[in-house]
């Protein structure tokens, strides 16, 4: 029997078969993914075979081809990947301009992350309603420049209401995959889109203005038209994976279109002689803050933080 895996709990997964019931299962102990190192084999979005127990359980006992994933550090072992989800039409990085502020260095590192497994992103900017006006200046410099390389961006207050009509529809018949740091209001932005959802939330801490987890574990819900939302655990960082030093450059769009006309084929964009990056950032044609992120990324790998596992 085949079934979708709707939540994960660790060492247990839901699985909703095809037939439309629920039924928790573990992976068979001879069942290993070669091809992925990652401290969770099976995720949340994966389509699976199940073998039903005398128990009412089932053993999961093979996985599905995936059309996508995306993967992260994992939270407690540097050299190994977390999967966050399987099968996405879409992900959906809930960012804040303050309470608490995400940095355009995790916005980029999650880009690049998608961009590498080819999953579209748009950005939902949250909290709308708290911020100041100095706030707002900067939060439509971001929209600007996001929009510009071609992103969708999208400015919500989940407590006001704003922008949730909007971002509903943008839900409907897709399965879609919703980040972002903690305490940026995932849960409510949830709770706001789909009420009988019910999912507990927690207010940030005005110390650290940061959030506490209120998730902690991924589980998909039903939305409009056959689609599906993905809440996951709040992340503090995010590591990239799976890239060669000279491939970081692909994964950032405006870079990768303007490194075609760098003097050298394999430039690295960082110290050689003719480099049409490094014009265009001091030109201004490509963000500071993007420049930033990719020598950030490119230093990680040189410095095997988050080198993938062997």
């Amino acid at each position: 029997m085949f079934g979708l895996v709707i939540r994960n709990t660790g060492s247990w997964y839901l699985v909703k078969t095809d037939d439309g019931r629920e039924i928790e299962c573990k992976i068979k102990g001879n069942f290993r993914l070669k091809w992925i190192r990652s401290t969770n084999p099976i995720a949340v979005g994966d389509r699976v075979h199940i073998i039903e127990n005398q128990e009412g359980t089932a053993f999961i006992d093979e996985i599905q081809d995936r059309k996508n994933y995306i993967v992260r550090k994992s939270p407690n072992l540097s050299k190994q990947t977390h999967i966050l989800a399987a099968n996405l039409d879409q992900c959906m990085l809930v960012v804040t301009i303050n309470y608490p502020e995400t940095s355009t260095t995790f916005i980029d590192r999650f880009l690049a992350s998608a961009e590498a497994y080819r999953i579209p992103v748009k950005l939902i900017f949250n909290k709308t309603d708290l911020y100041t006006k100095e706030d707002h200046s900067y939060l439509e410099a971001l929209i600007g420049l996001y929009t510009h390389i071609g992103y969708p961006c999208f400015k919500v207050s989940a407590t006001e209401g704003e922008g949730i009509a909007e971002l509903k529809e943008e839900l409907k018949g897709k399965i879609t995959l919703l980040s972002g740091h903690s305490g940026v209001g995932k849960s409510t932005l949830i709770n706001t889109l789909f009420p009988h959802l019910h999912l507990r939330t927690a207010s940030i801490s005005s110390y650290h203005q940061k959030g506490t987890h209120t998730t902690t574990f991924s589980e998909m819900f039903p939305v409009e038209e056959n689609g599906y939302i993905i809440d996951t655990p709040g992340i503090k960082g995010f590591g990239v994976f799976d890239m060669n030093t000279e491939e970081v450059a692909h994964y950032f769009p405006e870079i990768f279109a303007i490194s075609k006309n760098c003097r050298y084929y394999n430039c690295t964009h960082v110290h050689e002689p003719g480099c049409a990056v490094r014009e265009a950032v001091e030109k201004h044609y490509i963000s500071e803050s993007r420049y930033i992120s990719y020598l950030n990324i490119l230093e990680d790998k040189e410095s095997g933080k988050y080198r993938a596992p062997h």
